[in-house]
């Protein structure tokens, strides 16, 4: 039987809308190599892979850019937290481009969900400042409260705005920013978030009071908490940033006091290890393929430290929980927050007491670069990354 014109525009339009949308749960089949493949994709964005091998931050490879991501101009733009700005920086030439002012305390610069918008989190302003990736340009600030770091639910419908004075998570609408709840958390310093493989649950890290907090997204409500063992590492406990491993069955912690990273089974909400790394251990970034876990260690684990402290890079293996690799600051530097480039050919992070950015080269640990910036650098974004969205703060992309 033939089909008529009107039978076959419709299902072809119905392979276009089909193809068009994301599958969150479900499979899709690969055949690259002429076999048949399938992944499973949960709602964090976790792959599970034919044989059962699962990896988060499979779509995450060495230039797998969105066809939204790819539209960006190629910019690493630095907050400078005491300067009241943002530097941008030509990461093919390594030279700054500009610096434009924000509000006060300027934080992180956190990719959007849908990566449409980075956002600037003036924090002592109370404002978001977003920046249009595809020209760099700023555009009109929004109110919102206290916003120290930013992440979005695995599913889209919200983002949470890291409130650390007020001790909350405030769930917000991801494009007009509008409140949609508040939580609060009874955690002192809340700073990084991470989301379990299934989606179901976000855990905290509580700067202050040396504890993580388990909150449960469906409910929004804290479920758990762990008071973390100061007595392990340099001793003491202040939890950073929080990563998954690639499978998804353990987190890992910077814990700036401890100076090492903490390993936590996120379902029973316990520790399961430790691994020690250098002083001021404080944030942690997958390799591209994801065999690699990049330790940035300050070289201070105070709040204020002086300039050409002991600051390092320690190269973790996260299957065997083992440092394989340190890469030094010749004479001296701070490195705190960044991302690997797309390629993942280099590392940039902020150097926080040295008014500077370090780009180390990832295949051989060697810093390349060391750019001048303003007062005291923070959560800087480099972009464009990839995957298919952000979960926040500065790429943790799935």
């Amino acid at each position: 039987m033939r089909s008529s014109p009107l039978i076959m525009f419709a299902a072809a339009l119905g392979l276009v809308l089909m193809s068009g949308c994301r599958k969150r749960r479900g499979e899709r089949e690969l055949a690259a190599d002429g076999k048949r493949h399938y992944l499973t994709y949960s709602a964090a964005g976790e792959v599970t892979l034919a044989d059962g091998e699962v990896n988060i931050y499979e779509a995450t490879g060495a230039g797998a850019l969105s066809l939204v991501a790819a539209r960006a101009k190629p910019l690493v733009y630095v907050p400078n937290s005491r300067s009241a700005s943002v530097t941008v920086i030509d990461p093919v030439s390594h030279t700054v481009v500009r610096t434009f002012a924000t509000g006060a305390v300027p934080q992180h610069v956190v990719p959007s969900y849908d990566l449409t918008t980075l956002w600037v989190l003036n924090n002592e302003e109370s404002t978001l400042l977003p920046i249009d990736p595809v020209t760099g340009a700023e555009g009109k600030p929004i109110r919102v409260d206290d916003p120290y770091n930013l992440y979005y639910s695995p599913d889209g419908r919200s983002a949470i705005v890291v409130a650390e004075r007020r001790q909350r998570l405030d769930f917000r609408d991801p494009k007009t920013m509008e409140l949609q709840e508040s939580v609060d958390t009874n955690c002192r310093g809340i700073d990084h978030v991470e989301f379990t493989a299934d989606g179901r649950y976000a855990i905290a890290t509580c700067e202050f009071n040396g504890s993580l907090v388990k909150v449960d997204l469906e409910s929004r409500q804290p479920v758990a908490t762990l008071v973390l063992d100061s007595t392990v590492g340099q001793g003491g406990a202040m939890p950073q940033d929080i990563r998954s491993s690639p499978s998804g069955d353990v987190f890992f912690v910077a814990d700036m006091k401890a100076g090492g990273v903490r390993v936590i089974e996120p379902d029973s909400l316990r520790q399961v290890g430790f691994i020690a790394t250098g002083i001021g251990t404080h944030g942690l970034y997958p390799s591209r393929d994801g065999k690699l876990l990049y330790a940035t260690n300050r070289g201070s684990n105070t709040l204020r430290a002086g300039p050409r402290g002991p600051g390092s890079i320690s190269v973790i293996d996260p299957v065997k929980r083992r440092v394989v690799a340190v890469w030094p600051v010749p004479g001296g530097g701070s490195p705190d927050m960044g991302n690997v480039t797309s390629d993942g050919k280099e590392l940039w992070v902020s150097g926080r007491y040295d008014r500077e950015v370090y780009v180390f080269d990832t295949s051989t640990g060697r810093l390349a670069y060391r750019i001048p910036v303003e007062k005291e650098p923070h959560g800087l974004c480099v972009w464009p990354q990839p995957g298919r969205y952000s979960l926040g703060h500065t790429g943790n992309m799935r």
